[in-house]
């Protein structure tokens, strides 16, 4: 029970990581978006070439890191559906009515869709 107790707080501890990390892309792309708002002043200037040209970098260069990050994140994924898939709740002669049965299916399906979603970003 205390392994049990154990993973439950690591696995409160990561969500919280992971939604601090989050929090803090939410506020780098506010300051991308902020300094996005402030290319027109090129444009008003009557050179709208230099903002073309910095918005084109700044689109190219997120969606870059964008698109690698989502295609790393869903390759290492993927990779492990099998074994994730071999966790299945299992208890008896009839998987199904094992404790956390569904839940588990529930949870697998999606993660399944969640990869399919970022496959079609990727090669849409």
């Amino acid at each position: 029970m205390a392994e049990t107790d154990s993973l439950a707080e690591e696995a409160r501890e990561t969500r919280l990581r992971i939604a601090r990390h989050l929090a803090e892309l939410h506020r780098l792309h506010l300051a991308l978006a902020q300094d996005s708002r402030s290319l027109k002043r090129f444009t008003l200037a009557g050179r709208p070439g230099l903002e073309i040209d910095i918005a084109a970098e700044l689109v190219e260069q997120y969606l870059g890191a964008s698109d690698a990050f989502l295609e790393n994140m869903r390759g290492r994924f993927e990779a492990r559906l099998g074994l994730l898939r071999r966790g299945e709740p299992r208890h008896g002669p009839d998987p199904e009515d094992a404790p956390g049965h569904g839940a588990f299916w529930l949870a697998f399906s999606r993660l399944c869709a969640v990869l399919r979603r970022a496959g079609a970003r990727l090669e849409g």
